[in-house]
């Protein structure tokens, strides 16, 4: 009896350790039961500071997670829009400079990219922790879209929950051929002055957009995920910014304003003002459809030379509140019925991050009948046009130049 009790406590020390430590090794984190995680978790609310701006993403979150959460787990799930995730970290930066080493108010966070580099390497972030979560073993942690969040290695310090690539938005009974390549795009939208807009970086669907502008300046993508001197960005950064513009007085309103976003874009081309669209998730355009907001006969592509993907995180922060809920949240992200509803396009149409081989026979089966809609590409297309993102230096650089070049240039 007394050994028995001796066990529990060491249980439940080690787990009380791990949930108030911000930095554990790897070494610690063997240590934790899953149980007793589940069990702390329970009448937790976590507080998920994500990207408000899509209805569809907002409505999967406040329905379908928040209720099977509160019924699976007696967790409240309280999604806390945001314009940009940005805004969170910094304040967890003055949080860190302050002290404020626990009780914070952000237990979750949708992140990626340069948020995420920054919230590493100041030590911002509660983990490793995706390594222990028992749905895990769904994912490839090999693949480098997992292991690296653009060129920054995730070091378990943050769980995947999809996954998404750039398409091309175009109404067929409009454009019958649309350009399939950056430089085909190009001289379409100067045969076609008015026609074509795209959002403002730092907006990030148009920030990806000059990305894609900028992998063909270059005339390479393989180059800027390895070694590359500062002299080789400039050169290729500085023709990108050349092309864009060249090509302002040829957009809508001549480049004198831009759309402030995906949804201002979206209404514009669903107006019939320009003739296409674009989107970072691959099933918008069906979910559109569907809704009502693009006629039928609206399509999307990827161009020949690809499109880029990547993959997005969640992230505990490392003054959380509410870690145990926040890492049961997360697990339940990568459980195969919610990564199932979420790929469906009738509801959100992201990509699944899990393996298909990897999951039951049963499950593997409602993958493959999961319906698509008449605009979304096969993963068969869509993966083999895929591009890497570039490392997020180069996407803050972009962004930066973007603005001193393109925006106020002449």
């Amino acid at each position: 009896m007394l050994t028995i009790s001796y066990l529990k406590y060491a249980t439940i020390l080690s787990l009380v350790f791990f949930l108030t430590c911000s930095q554990c090794g790897a070494d610690e984190t063997k240590t934790l039961d899953w149980e007793e995680v589940k069990k702390t978790a329970q009448g937790q609310t976590v507080d998920w500071y994500m990207w408000g701006g899509s209805p569809t993403v907002n409505k999967y979150v406040n329905g379908f997670l928040a209720e099977n959460l509160k019924k699976k787990y007696n967790i409240t799930l309280r999604q806390v829009p945001v314009t940009d995730i940005a805004e969170v970290v910094s304040k967890l930066v003055v949080e860190k400079q302050a002290g404020k080493e626990s009780g914070g108010s952000v237990d979750l966070m949708w992140i990626n990219g340069e948020n995420f580099r920054t919230c590493k390497s100041g030590n911002l972030l509660y983990g490793p922790f995706a390594a222990i979560l028992p749905n895990i073993k769904y994912v490839d942690r090999t693949s480098p879209a997992v292991a690296n969040d653009f060129g920054t290695p995730v070091d378990d310090m943050e769980s995947p929950w999809g996954s998404a690539q750039m398409v091309m938005i175009y109404d067929s009974a409009r454009v019958s051929e649309p350009p399939q390549s950056i430089p085909t795009l190009i001289d379409w939208i100067r045969n076609n002055p008015g026609r074509f807009a795209y959002p403002a970086p730092p907006d990030f669907t148009g920030s990806a957009f000059v990305r894609h502008f900028f992998y063909n300046a270059a005339g390479s993508v393989d180059k800027w995920q390895g070694d590359y001197t500062e002299e080789e960005l400039q050169h290729a950064a500085d023709t990108t910014y050349k092309q864009l513009l060249e090509l302002k007085p040829f957009l809508w309103r001549q480049g004198a304003t831009y759309p402030e976003s995906p949804v201002r874009m979206n209404t514009l081309f669903a107006d019939g003002i320009i003739d296409f669209s674009f989107s970072y998730n691959q099933g918008e355009a069906s979910r559109n459809i569907l809704d009502g907001l693009f006629p039928e006969s609206v399509r999307t592509y990827v161009f020949e030379e690809g499109t880029i993907s990547n993959t997005h995180f969640v992230a505990i922060p490392y003054n959380a509140k509410d870690k145990a809920g926040a890492m049961v949240v997360a697990n339940y992200l990568l459980s195969p019925e919610a990564q199932l509803e979420k790929a469906n396009s009738q509801v959100w149409g992201d990509f699944s991050v899990l393996k298909l081989d990897r999951l039951p026979r049963e499950w593997q089966e409602k993958y493959r009948s999961l319906p698509r809609g008449d605009a979304t590409l096969s993963d068969s297309q869509l993966q083999s046009h895929q591009l890497p993102e570039p490392p997020s230096k180069i996407l803050v650089y972009l962004e930066k130049g973007w603005e001193k070049h393109v925006l106020k240039g002449r």
